[in-house]
């Protein structure tokens, strides 16, 4: 497995990125075409467009296959991580949420596969991180092994918390995503208690929990987001964890800082 050559299905059928998506049936069991690319939408994955083409052109140009497949299996060795399949597409136009800090990049994971939406880079260091966050992800998902209906907004919270501490660790504060340092100390605490305090055990698949965690209506925006990455900042000044360990310790656990 490692990096799936998605370039040569792009040279192929970039103005149809659902026949693209038939491409990826065996690794959504059950799913269709349509579903799959409208799941990956909307995390980042391109729209045919001037600009994704340009965004592909680019990624071809930087070798960015080559590139990735490299940091995947530098953490893959370092981690002991699972051997999963990764796949490269050219990013949405800006906008999203997931862009890390407006610098044109995007990903999801899941436990056995994971994606990465790309463009523009001058900064080879930023696909770093956004390899590092998204791979974390794997890593913890595959070792709790649970069933992602069973995770609640406490899980999703911590695991995006560890994810990102992965990258300041691994890359350096200047490669943070910007809803690290979206909210004050005050407002976290705030909007914990008035938010999330209450909230941590509703499933993932119940109403309540995206918006939670990822903002909206009433909810500032990635909110749950930046209460993981405080929650676990507190936790790391008092203990001192590898990251190997930090795919395997419940979630609860990282609760004794708050």
């Amino acid at each position: 497995m490692g990096i799936i050559r998605t370039d040569q299905w792009l040279q192929e059928d970039f103005d149809s990125p659902v026949r693209i998506c038939k491409r990826l049936l065996p690794y959504f069991k059950g799913q269709k075409a349509n579903d799959i690319y409208d799941q990956l939408i909307s995390f980042g994955m391109y729209r045919p467009s001037r600009t994704a083409m340009n965004n592909l052109n680019w990624m071809k140009e930087h070798k960015a296959w080559d590139k990735v497949e490299q940091l995947y299996n530098k953490y893959k060795k370092k981690w002991n991580g699972p051997e999963i399949p990764v796949f490269l597409f050219p990013l949405a136009q800006p906008g999203g949420f997931f862009i890390r800090k407006e610098k044109s990049k995007a990903g999801v994971s899941f436990p056995d596969k994971m994606f990465l939406f790309l463009s523009h880079q001058d900064d080879p260091k930023e696909i770093e991180a956004l390899l590092v966050h998204e791979y974390h992800h794997v890593c913890r998902l595959s070792m709790l092994n649970k069933k992602m209906e069973d995770y609640t907004l406490l899980d999703s919270i911590i695991i995006e918390g560890l994810a990102e501490y992965a990258v300041l660790k691994n890359c350096g504060q200047e490669y943070l995503a910007s809803w690290c340092s979206m909210y004050s100390e005050k407002e976290i605490l705030h909007y914990w208690d008035k938010f999330i305090k209450k909230q941590l055990d509703t499933k993932k698949n119940e109403r309540g929990h995206d918006e939670l965690l990822y903002g909206g209506g009433r909810i500032p925006k990635l909110l749950g987001y930046a209460i993981g990455y405080n929650i676990i900042g507190k936790f790391y000044v008092k203990h001192n964890y590898s990251t190997k360990l930090t795919f395997i310790i419940p979630a609860k656990k990282y609760l004794q800082e708050k």
